[in-house]
């Protein structure tokens, strides 16, 4: 596993740390032993040995390492349906994970929350050095009722539902058993369905999933083992409000969320992760089902209309793309989607590193370039705060650090 250098000062930079000040020309980051020792103007920085290593960054912006809440590993980015995906042999799912990871490294996302799909090994995969890929949270498999989200079996087939995708539980009972299963699987946090989804097929986005009384037994569960939150797949109103109440940290894409909703999530700091870019993709028609096609292209004009009520009223943001149903390495994307939908540049940036870091408890640790934390940095072209953009381009990502070590570096400026 790479091991981060001793010393090493970024100057020359612009420098926007992820607290939300404003951004520091000719800023610059020192990094000690894989963390964050110092950062501010370069005129400012402290003392230096002969030993530390200067890497003028040439007037390009100094970022911290973004945080993308929501991905699937084992998911392709392209239109292979959930049953094919079932199908597929689970060493296969591994392996072709590999390369999915390390694109996700490269778009800039040094922290990543798989919220189904990867698994406990994935995330020591990386911890070890075996695979190259962001710091990885996983929840194992989605839990849902039967005919639920996670169930995508067609309605004539009886055979249980196996996959690595989804498990299913009915009532309170054998909810308490399903997230104690994934627990047990070294599941950092909880992942449900709340609602019915695009791509199950004897369900709609609208339908209700899991009931309050079921949330509220899993997000129990859940904080009952070192305080591990639940994400809720909540696409329909009357999910999203039900997994609220439930007690869930974060609603997963939100789509139809209403005054009522945002209303209860601003009471109770309910995050929303609103993945914009697997709303703002558009289906192939001739790869879809047809019964998908027609609920994405649906569900993308109510989140459309919805999505910026909840952004103008104040709620919560961390960026989450759904990358695995969307493509693979295009996840900085979703900052632009989010300024389209009202959001600051600068409220972005923020959306896809301090807020995503306090949504998955990592606040201490990332998410911002400040003393003390991880060495997650990114260096991109130009200035993102004019051109937000940009930053979905991977070309224009040149360097990543993680931990104080270069994953990437387009141009050798870390050579």
């Amino acid at each position: 596993m790479p091991t981060p250098t001793a010393s090493v000062l970024l100057h020359n930079g612009l420098l926007i740390d992820g607290t939300g000040g404003d951004p520091v020309r000719d800023g610059a980051v020192l990094i000690e032993d894989g963390l964050i020792r110092w950062a501010g103007r370069t005129a400012d920085r402290p003392a230096t040995t002969a030993t530390t290593r200067r890497i003028d960054v040439r007037g390009d912006a100094i970022l911290p390492g973004f945080i993308d809440c929501h991905v699937h590993m084992a998911a392709p980015g392209t239109a292979m349906s959930h049953a094919e995906i079932a199908s597929l042999p689970h060493s296969l799912l591994t392996f072709l994970a590999g390369p999915r990871m390390r694109q996700t490294l490269e778009a800039g996302v040094t922290t990543a929350r798989d919220l189904g799909g990867a698994d406990a090994g994935h995330r020591r995969a990386v911890e070890s050095g075996l695979l190259v890929g962001p710091r990885l949270q996983v929840a194992v498999s989605m839990l849902s009722p039967t005919g639920g989200h996670g169930d995508f079996r067609p309605g004539n087939d009886h055979r249980p539902n196996e996959n690595a995708m989804g498990r299913l539980a009915d009532g309170p009972a054998e909810c308490r058993r399903a997230v104690r299963e994934v627990l047990r699987q070294g599941a950092d946090c909880v992942k449900i369905a709340a609602t019915g989804g695009v791509w199950s097929p004897t369900d709609q986005p609208d339908d209700d999933g899991f009931l309050e009384d079921e949330i509220r037994t899993i997000t129990e569960i859940a904080a009952g083992h070192r305080g591990k939150k639940v994400a809720a797949h909540a696409q329909g109103r009357g999910g999203i409000l039900n997994a609220v109440r439930g007690g869930v940290a974060s609603v997963e894409h939100g789509y139809e969320i209403d005054d009522e909703a945002i209303g209860l999530m601003l009471e109770r700091g309910t995050f929303l992760v609103p993945t914009l870019t697997t709303a703002r993709t558009d289906p192939d028609p001739g790869k879809a089902a047809p019964w998908a096609y027609a609920k994405k292209k649906h569900w993308q004009d109510v989140a459309h209309r919805h999505i910026p009520r909840a952004i103008e009223r104040g709620v919560r943001i961390a960026m989450g793309t759904d990358c695995g149903i969307a493509e693979h390495g295009t996840n900085l994307r979703e900052l632009g989607h989010l300024v389209d939908c009202g959001m600051t540049p600068m409220g972005a940036l923020r959306a896809g590193t301090a807020e995503a870091a306090e949504l998955l408890g990592l606040a201490a640790e990332t998410g911002t370039l400040e003393p003390g934390k991880r060495a997650d940095v990114v260096i991109a072209r130009g200035n993102p705060l004019d051109d937000i953009r940009a930053l979905g381009d991977p070309a224009n990502i040149l360097v990543v650090m993680k931990d104080g070590v270069a994953y990437k570096d387009v141009e050798g400026l870390t050579a």
